[in-house]
């Protein structure tokens, strides 16, 4: 179950809404039980600490799985380039799986160092 916080907020709003249209509806030992079980669960939401995504670290140290990529009549690659300095760029060989990390932007052309394809020549 994801987001179970926020998951828990909702289902109380929803609770002591309807506790609030049982009480107009004069039912009150309804609206009672249902409405303090959403202050219950209002409660529960506000004490659990929200999901974080990836540290500044792991951010930092990702690479993309070394996996071999299927075959789709030409050579396939996977290119990640950070966006923040410094830029770091790491290179999936389709054909064979090797990682690199490159300590730059996209290079204009490149040859995988394990299996020797080259992967794109940009020609300017």
């Amino acid at each position: 179950m994801q987001k179970v916080r926020e998951n828990f907020l909702i289902a109380s709003i929803i609770c002591i809404t309807a506790g609030g249209f049982f009480s107009v509806a004069n039912l009150m030992s309804l609206a009672a039980t249902i409405g303090l079980s959403g202050v219950v669960l209002f409660i529960l939401g506000m004490s659990m600490k929200s999901e974080q995504g990836l540290s500044e670290e792991e951010i930092e140290n990702w690479t993309p799985e070394s996996t071999q990529l299927p075959d789709a009549g030409r050579v396939m690659y996977r290119v990640d380039v950070t966006l923040d300095e410094p830029k770091k760029c790491t290179v999936l060989c389709g054909p064979c799986g090797h990682v690199e990390t490159l300590e730059t932007d996209r290079p204009p052309k490149y040859v995988c160092p394990a299996c020797s394809a080259q992967l794109w020549d940009e020609e300017e």
